[in-house]
């Protein structure tokens, strides 16, 4: 867990840092690239490159186009708002994969989970400040990119039921570079890294696989009660990031509105530990 927060906050600080350098399609784009040489080095090294199927692709397809949509959204919104307001809107992807799940997963919607969701929304709420601020483009993509992220999440769930997770990685990063190079010339260029930009877009390619790996290895090792819990801690440190490197202020509304998120998300994972 260690690993994932310091994997997220590197991610993070990363994407602030090209910013100015690099649109989001152009990052997503690059990410994606060694997203893929990783996974195929790491498949060959495990020998698992025989894992790798090409069936389901249209579920693949979805899953990766709700993905591709939220970490653009996020990238798009890291470089304008506070990094702490971020990483508190992106924990409530659970919540809306929660809501969401039944439609998907065929799950029942209990009242533990609508009450989470409930909670999770007011804090939401107090994190955005509507009443304090208008809700800007960067404000409105941080709360979209969580439901991008639940949308990947669930068919991701579903994918698993007959997929490895080394198919589920290779087409992750085969089709987002796909959609990424589609992309990349919306505006009739593409910007190529540079000595200043590169060490940033490798940072964000390994750091996010890092991430992903050290979080579902550390599901593996303990319940989802510990784990999830631990996942919190990302937001003070993130606001300690943002603070000393980008003299972000520490406001009091963000942190009750994350620690709202974040017991919203504890209980229904509680709940969801005591069903089973």
């Amino acid at each position: 867990m260690v690993g994932a927060m310091l994997s997220f906050s590197m991610m993070a600080v990363s994407g602030r840092e090209l910013a100015g350098q690099l649109d989001t399609f152009e990052i997503m784009f690059y990410r994606s690239l060694i997203g893929m040489v990783v996974v195929l080095a790491v498949a060959k090294l495990c020998g698992t490159l025989q894992d790798i199927r090409c069936r389901r692709l249209g579920t693949h397809i979805a899953r990766n186009a709700f993905h591709f949509a939220g970490q653009n959204l996020w990238f798009y919104a890291v470089g304008f708002i506070p990094l702490s307001q971020l990483f508190a809107f992106e924990f409530s992807t659970p919540l809306w994969g929660a809501l969401f799940a039944p439609l998907v997963l065929g799950e029942r919607l209990t009242r533990t989970r609508l009450l989470a969701c409930g909670l999770g929304f007011v804090g939401i709420l107090i994190v955005a400040r509507p009443d304090n601020m208008t809700l800007s483009a960067p404000t409105l993509a941080a709360i979209a990119c969580a439901l991008g992220f639940a949308g990947a999440i669930l068919l991701t769930k579903l994918l698993s039921r007959t997929e490895s997770i080394t198919s589920i990685l290779f087409w992750l990063t085969v089709i987002q570079a796909v959609f990424g190079f589609v992309t990349v010339f919306w505006d009739g260029e593409i910007t190529l890294p540079t000595t200043r930009s590169l060490p940033w877009i490798v940072a964000v390619g390994v750091c996010g696989l890092i991430a992903h790996f050290s979080l579902t290895k550390a599901l593996t090792l303990a319940p989802a009660t510990v784990v999830m819990p631990l996942d919190f801690l990302r937001l003070p440190l993130i606001a300690l990031v943002g603070f000393l490197l980008y003299g972000e202020p520490l406001l009091a509304s963000v942190l009750i509105g994350s620690v709202l998120i974040c017991y919203a998300n504890w209980l229904n994972i509680n709940a969801e530990q005591r069903r089973r």
